[in-house]
């Protein structure tokens, strides 16, 4: 790569040397994620990863993509970007262990109006971050520039990840019962979904992110907004390698409750969520009076606490929640599966 340079693309927008600066500085990032299975080096075509498949009697591949969304622009305006891609790879992973599947691998991809490899390497920071708190590997990636396209100082991230699950182990909600017990997990705040509601509730482009807030218990606000997606594989695996009998797992995102816990559920059956079992993250109560925004259409976009909620066995609960709390997980039984037509009802 030394002698490639073109003075033709760089005079277009594009400045190839960027790219390589930018990928020196994340390369120590990237192979600080890699796990056994992980083969080849940073650089070539294609990410190489070899999986153990020693015990599987039918190993079956989940994926999951997803990017950001508009949670960028609060990263932008704060001029902090070594948390947002915590967010990227959470969204992705956060999905595939639904499933029951492991991450394996992660792959992001950057468009930006301009190659800032300062700027790419801190977004990078924090997908390998996110990388490392899912246990897989940052196998590869891409850097696009798009002058004319793009302002110079905006960007989008978006990315990729593979699980792997035995089929006989994989969690889709076919065991799911009456009298199964819910389990809602902690969520970090808004994680990263609601942000076209949220930016227009505080007018974000002319608020005081900075600020402590004595509502937000002396946080800022954009502190409170821009806190990273939280990854739940750990706990998750946790509970799995513990014994837990876990029968469905619904990722608590765009959409909210009356999206996403419906999705878990089998036909004739609801998940009913008592809302006075678990804390609210005292930023929902802020967005929902500055917005007007009414309770329905808060648990219609917002994850109001609870990031994810699993269904298992109500004789397991207990240990459900001791398993979490040894993995650092805050946890709350919420609710229990009961025979309805609703799929989710909240009271």
């Amino acid at each position: 790569m030394k002698n490639s340079h073109s003075e033709s693309y760089a005079a277009a927008g594009v400045d190839v040397t960027a790219g390589y600066e930018a990928v020196k500085r994340i390369k120590p990032m990237v192979e600080s994620t890699y796990i056994p299975g992980v083969m080849g080096a940073l650089g070539g075509f294609g990410g190489m990863f070899a999986p153990d498949l020693a015990g599987m009697k039918k190993p079956v591949l989940v994926s999951g993509t997803d990017g950001v969304g508009t949670k960028l622009r609060l990263a932008q305006l704060l001029d902090r970007h070594d948390t947002i891609g915590i967010d990227c790879v959470a969204m992705c992973v956060n999905d595939i262990i639904c499933g029951g599947a492991s991450p394996l691998f992660f792959l992001d991809y950057i468009a930006c109006g301009k190659n800032d490899p300062a700027r790419i390497a801190q977004i990078v920071s924090g997908v390998a971050e996110g990388c490392r708190q899912a246990q897989c590997a940052l196998v590869g990636g891409e850097t696009a520039e798009h002058p004319g396209v793009m302002p110079e100082e905006d960007y989008d991230l978006a990315g990729f990840s593979v699980g792997i699950v035995d089929e006989e182990k994989i969690i889709d909600g076919r065991r799911l019962a009456a009298g199964d017990a819910l389990i809602g997990l902690a969520s970090t705040g808004v994680h990263s979904n609601g942000f076209s509601l949220v930016r227009k509730v505080f007018d974000v482009e002319r608020a005081d992110l900075t600020s402590p807030l004595p509502e937000l218990g002396g946080k800022s606000l954009g502190e409170a907004l821009l806190a990273p997606t939280r990854i739940y594989v750990r706990a998750v695996k946790a509970l799995l390698a513990g014994g837990v009998d876990v029968h469905a797992i619904s990722h608590i995102t765009g959409g909210g409750f009356y999206e996403n816990v419906p999705r878990m559920m089998r036909d004739g059956l609801t998940a009913r969520i008592r809302l006075d079992s678990f804390p609210k993250p005292p930023i929902f109560e802020l967005i929902q009076r500055r917005g007007g925004i009414p309770e329905r259409d808060m648990y219609n976009t917002f994850n109001m606490g609870l990031g994810m909620v699993l269904a298992l066995p109500a004789a397991q609960a207990g240990q459900a929640l001791e398993l979490l709390s040894s993995a650092g997980q805050e946890a709350w039984q919420v609710g229990e599966v009961a025979a309805g037509p609703e799929g989710v009802a909240l009271g």
